[in-house]
């Protein structure tokens, strides 16, 4: 099993569809969450959404592998059973998480590869950000202070990978997980 982290913005969605597009085998999970869906959006595909109390009640039950509260707002987590399906069958499986999330996975599932995806400097995150234009002022800001605790973080990484381009930074992650030489 793969982990894929990074701040907000960097891109991690875009290089986990492309590689998704090229190597279709990998099982990518899709996370629940509590926020409200995005434009384009669709339930079960990009993401579950679920509201506080379901969420809470997944968490109680043990159908969690890891969760977190991201952004001091909503919650994150990756339905535990899906994944170890996948596992069990052999299949490649990538996690794309928070920080908190890939804390979690590496206490409880050791032998997974984390990746921290980096982007090529602070200020091209900041325009990544601004240039989405999903996130109102207060949300950017509140998701550029975790982006820099984040980026504080990528040494407890096993690598790290630089989007400076998607496919560039997609064949790495493919070669990191051995789908690519």
């Amino acid at each position: 099993m793969t982990v894929l982290c990074g701040p907000t913005a960097v891109g991690k969605g875009t290089v986990v569809a492309r590689l998704r597009e090229l190597y279709p085998q990998v099982f990518i999970s899709v996370s629940a969450t509590t926020r409200a869906p995005r434009a384009g959006e669709k339930d079960g595909q990009h993401y579950f959404f679920v509201s506080d109390t379901q969420f809470d009640a997944m968490v109680s039950a043990g159908d969690m592998l890891e969760w977190a509260v991201v952004h001091g707002k909503n919650k994150y987590g990756t339905p535990r059973s899906a994944v170890e399906k996948k596992l069990q069958a052999g299949f490649p499986v990538l996690l794309e998480i928070d920080l908190d999330g890939a804390r979690q996975v590496r206490r409880n599932m050791p032998e997974s590869q984390m990746i921290f995806l980096a982007p090529p400097s602070e200020m091209d995150l900041l325009t990544r950000l601004e240039k989405r234009g999903t996130e109102n002022l207060e949300e950017r800001t509140r998701r550029l202070e975790t982006a820099k605790t984040e980026l504080a973080a990528a040494g407890e990484f096993d690598h790290i990978v630089i989007n400076d381009t998607v496919e560039r930074a997609t064949q790495e992650l493919a070669r990191l997980m051995g789908l690519a030489t």
